[in-house]
């Protein structure tokens, strides 16, 4: 008897807002093209009082599973049956895997930034300054951390969050965590070895956007770090190369955080220089 004919793919999707300035779908569709998955990734808008509804929509049309990125990575949580161990102690989800049925939260962004850490230096005994305490700040914050980092200089605007990260790092992870509050220009403190923006600063449109610190502050042994993927040479990515610094843009994060949830989802351990070749296409910056 002839093969039958299988028209169905296997979805899996990014839910955000605003979504279409992430570049996450070229780098999953060329991993599923390379290695002969018959998937697709969708690129989908969710209004913050539509998560619930996308998420069952998801669940209803037996997604394989789901990233989440702004505004949606601690709210989704109460839309899942569980949650993974990172991000059970983060208390924020990028990724949902369909496993038994069931919907489970976990969370790539720490370790796929931290995997694009190691490439440049090893955070061991490390002390580290992060803008920002969102979604990806608490992943970003615990992993480091994990990995070695001493000391982390939790900066951001809301006062409320900044302390409530800095006290989650301070309870879950080996690491000294203080918050300093960001209401005008900020001097790198010295002695500071990695600097990140885990912030949206800087993201597609507002591509001009800054980070209010003073560059000059910026010395040229420190790793500096941006997670916005689009565009990958931030202003701050600019700066900080200007200044001597070594760099890490955001598509390295994007990478590696996908290329763990692939993983999860399909059981294919995709190869990322796929991934990461089809985003320089698209942006025109091979780096």
């Amino acid at each position: 008897m002839p093969t039958p004919l299988n028209f169905k793919q296997e979805l899996t999707a990014c839910f955000g807002q605003p979504v279409a300035e992430n570049p996450t779908q070229v780098m999953m569709e060329a991993a599923y093209r390379h290695h002969g998955l018959d998937w697709r990734y969708l690129t989908i808008e969710v209004a913050p009082d539509h998560l619930g509804a996308a998420v069952a929509g998801a669940r209803a049309m037996g997604f394989r599973g789901f990233n989440c990125t702004i505004p949606h990575k601690v709210a989704v949580i109460a839309h899942l049956d569980g949650l993974g161990e990172s991000a059970k102690v983060m208390g924020a989800v990028n990724c949902v895997v369909r496993r038994n049925e069931q919907l489970i939260g976990e969370n790539t962004d720490g370790k796929g930034f931290v995997k694009s850490l190691k490439e440049l230096i090893d955070p061991t005994g490390k002390r580290v300054l992060m803008f920002g305490a969102g979604g990806a700040a608490r992943a970003i914050g615990v992993e480091v951390a994990l990995a070695g980092a001493t000391h982390i200089t939790v900066v951001n605007r809301s006062q409320p969050r900044g302390e409530e990260l800095a006290a989650l790092l301070n309870d879950k992870v080996p690491a000294e965590a203080v918050f300093v509050p960001w209401s005008g220009p900020l001097d790198i403190p010295e002695g500071t070895d990695i600097v990140i923006n885990a912030t949206s600063i800087g993201l597609f449109p507002d591509v001009d956007a800054e980070l209010e610190f003073n560059v000059d502050s910026l010395q040229s042994h420190m790793v500096v770090a941006d997670v916005i993927p689009n565009p990958p040479r931030t202003r701050l990515v600019d700066a900080a190369a200007r200044r001597g610094c070594r760099v890490i843009d955001g598509l390295g994060m994007l990478v590696n955080q996908g290329v763990i949830g692939i993983q999860f989802w399909t059981g294919v351990d995709p190869d990322p220089g796929v991934m990461r070749r089809a985003l320089e296409d698209v942006f025109g910056a091979a780096t």
